[in-house]
Parts: structure tokens; sequence; C-alpha cells
């Protein structure tokens, strides 16, 4: 009997596959678990609708991601810190503050988790910071940390 799995079966079929069973094995386990379907016209129709639909789904957030890499590419963030002797910082700039900042100047929501920050950065300067979108999709921003102005 041909069945589609609903669900990875371990040495019979993973899911979406359509395959020959024993009819005993299809309709006293597979079936009756929910793990397959006969393998009818129909549901072989609406396995391929499930994966068109998947695809798109797919697609659409790959677009959404690149839109989003390239939003965030090359912007320009500057942070002011409190600065003592040297250059140093009295605190760090932290990939919380760096998404806080990019959301208020460029209302980006971003997850400070995605900011790679390989420790806070705890001195002025220039600092090309990259940002994991996803391993396709790493954009770099350019965090420039100057000293407060004191009022």
């Amino acid at each position: 009997m041909k069945v589609v799995f609903l669900k990875d079966v371990p040495g019979s079929g993973i899911k979406g596959e359509v395959k020959e069973v024993a009819d005993g094995y299809a309709m006293n386990y597979l079936v009756r678990q929910r793990l397959a379907l006969p393998a009818t016209e129909q549901t072989i129709n609406q396995l391929k609708a499930r994966k068109k639909a998947e695809e798109n789904k797919k697609a659409r957030i790959e677009a959404s991601l690149a839109s989003q890499a390239n939003d965030l590419n090359g912007k320009v963030i500057t942070l002011s810190a409190k600065v003592g002797s040297r250059g140093k910082l009295y605190g760090s700039i932290t990939s919380a503050d760096i998404a806080a900042e990019l959301n208020r100047i460029y209302g980006l929501e971003l997850d400070k988790r995605k900011i790679e920050l390989s420790e806070p950065l705890h001195e002025l300067g220039t600092f090309e910071v990259i940002v994991k979108l996803a391993r396709s999709h790493l954009p770099k921003l350019i965090v420039k940390v100057v000293p407060q102005e004191e009022e």
C-alpha cells in the first residue's frame, strides 16, 4: 500500500515522502498513529500544496532578511559615554546599547544577541560591528564612541 508520511518514522520514511509499505503496517500502525495517510490523489495534492506554501514562506523570510541586511549595512551609530583620562570609558558600550540606539535613530527593532561583539567597547574610537541576521546575511555597522559633552 502506498502511503504519504505525515511525520518522520525511523526506518520507514520521512515527512512528506510517498512510499510503498506493507498493508497491515500501514493500516494498523501508520494510519492509526496518524503518522501517515493512504496515498490518494487528494492527499498527494495536499502535500504538494503544503510544500509550495512552505517554499513561499521561506522565500518571504529570505527577502525580509535581505531587505533588513541592506537597511543595516553601513549604518553609522554615534554613542557618547563618560570618559576618564587616557580615553578610557567609565563604563562600556554593550550590544544592548547598540540595539537601543539603532531602534531610537532608525526605528529598527533588533535583538541584542544578534549584534556580535567579542567584548564590550571600553574606549573611544570607531568600530566595525557585525550583525548576524542569518548565516548568509551579515551586515556591518559602524559604531563611533565619542566623549560625552559635559553640561
